[in-house]
């Protein structure tokens, strides 16, 4: 009985694993930050300059502050594994830089950057071992630290234009 209903179950999901898959996805490391870096660009490009200042509530990271945020935090956690922070990096962008252009310029360029130094690294550069805050890492754990805590912020920033009114440009029925 538990055979035929497994059976059941995997033949009727069939249509969704039917359906093309987003750019990137079951593409190893590199495909993945491709699709994140593509929906984190469009849902910027897709949001209008006005909300890039909503927040959920008072206290609480901005739109533009959250794009910031994780432009930052690529540059940090890249470094650790070697690459060094742009000189133009300063404290207290997340809050200060907030017009569109130059937000999307800074993920732009924080993506890019990223992308350029997993390209490089050989799977020996993945297990060499790095210090991050009190603990020891590996450049492949802070690599899987990058891609995750983009797509952690890449979920907050689709509840964020939801709630704003904004529709994620991937979502849109034809």
């Amino acid at each position: 009985m538990r055979k035929a209903l497994f059976l059941l179950l995997l033949f009727s999901a069939r249509p969704v694993f039917a359906q093309t898959a987003p750019e990137g996805i079951w593409q190893g490391y590199d495909g993945e930050w491709r699709h994140v870096s593509s929906q984190l660009l469009a849902l910027a490009e897709a949001t209008p300059q006005e909300k890039f200042s909503w927040r959920p509530a008072p206290g609480v990271r901005s739109t533009s502050e959250v794009y910031m945020h994780i432009a930052i935090a690529n540059f940090g956690l890249l470094e650790v594994t070697g690459p060094k922070v742009p000189a133009d990096l300063k404290e207290g962008m997340e809050k200060s830089v907030i017009a569109k252009a130059e937000v999307i310029n800074s993920l732009k360029r924080s993506l890019a950057a990223e992308k350029q130094a997993h390209l490089t690294v050989t799977p020996k550069d993945l297990e060499r071992k790095v210090q991050i805050a009190d603990r020891e890492a590996t450049v492949d754990g802070m690599y899987l630290r990058i891609i995750v805590h983009a797509n952690e912020h890449m979920g907050q920033l689709v509840a964020y234009a939801r709630m704003s009114g904004v529709v994620p440009p991937w979502s849109k029925k034809e």
